[in-house]
């Protein structure tokens, strides 16, 4: 009898043991997916449609807190990644240049916002071209690549905008390579 309680004694204790390691895996696990959900992800870039700001297969931590809560305004230069929007499960990444209501026109490779001159310092090269004009409708953003005479950007897209509501996040740090690790802007 001694010996039966001692095993019902020991086989509680190894259950109990059991649940409390499941409900510290389950809740760590509920945590991870909340913080990749809500707060941070980690993309990797295929392409070298931002060069030379980000390069090919750089990881990227993209900090979405800011952007899912509207308590961080999209602003013109940030770099973000959001929904293609000719294919909603095509990830991008690309430089915001246009916000909504503005008129964007590139006239013989120079960039004009609401027909003014902007001037950009993070281009790969000089830009090739006229495009536009086009008017960045309410709650739209036009999306440009910094490499943008090899960048699939909102200047080729069926859909030229993208939604406020399809911005994932805001890019702000290289993780890999550990070499170029770093703020990115």
């Amino acid at each position: 009898m001694m010996e039966q309680h001692q095993t019902l004694k020991l086989q509680n204790k190894v259950v109990k043991e059991a649940v409390e390691w499941i409900l510290w895996i389950g809740g760590a696990v509920l945590i991870a997916l909340i913080l990749r959900t809500y707060v941070f992800s980690l993309v990797i870039v295929p392409t070298g449609s931002m060069l030379n700001t980000i390069q090919l297969n750089d990881r990227l931590f993209v900090y979405k807190l800011g952007y899912v809560l509207h308590i961080e305004d999209v602003k013109r230069g940030d770099i973000v990644v959001f929904k293609y929007p000719d294919d909603r499960k095509t990830l991008y990444v690309k430089r915001v240049i246009g916000l909504p209501g503005d008129t964007i026109e590139i006239k013989d490779g120079v960039l004009y916002i609401n027909g003014r001159v902007y001037k950009e310092n993070y281009l790969k090269e000089p830009m090739l071209g006229s495009f536009g004009p086009y008017k960045v409708p309410p709650g739209h953003y036009f999306m440009m690549g910094d490499n943008r005479n090899d960048s699939h950007d909102s200047r080729f897209w069926e859909h030229k905008y993208v939604s406020r509501d399809d911005i994932i996040g805001k890019v702000v740090f290289r993780v890999w390579p550990l070499s170029r690790a770093g703020v990115v802007k």
